[in-house]
């Protein structure tokens, strides 16, 4: 794919979005994309929180919620500037 049809959010006709990502895509588009910001610095402060309170395996699975946070907003971002379809 070239990279100007790239930036203009050209889809292949042959695939399309399901009824079950068109409905999350179209709730989630109106979230602000602070929300994911502040969600994985929420989970980072709470990772070094129990990490501090030595409960160091809550604080590894809490700590990895990050970067989930931080994709799921990069795919929400993405929906909205692109489209899904």
């Amino acid at each position: 794919m070239e990279a100007d049809t790239w930036s203009q959010g050209a889809v292949n006709a042959d695939r399309k979005e399901g009824r079950v990502a068109k409905a999350i895509e179209s709730r989630t588009a109106k979230m602000p994309s602070d929300w994911f910001l502040w969600a994985a610095g929420a989970s980072v402060l709470a990772a070094a929180i129990l990490q501090m309170t030595s409960r160091k395996n809550a604080a590894n699975f809490v700590g990895h919620w990050a970067p989930t946070i931080l994709i799921l907003g990069v795919y929400n971002k993405l929906v909205k500037r692109l489209g899904s379809d």
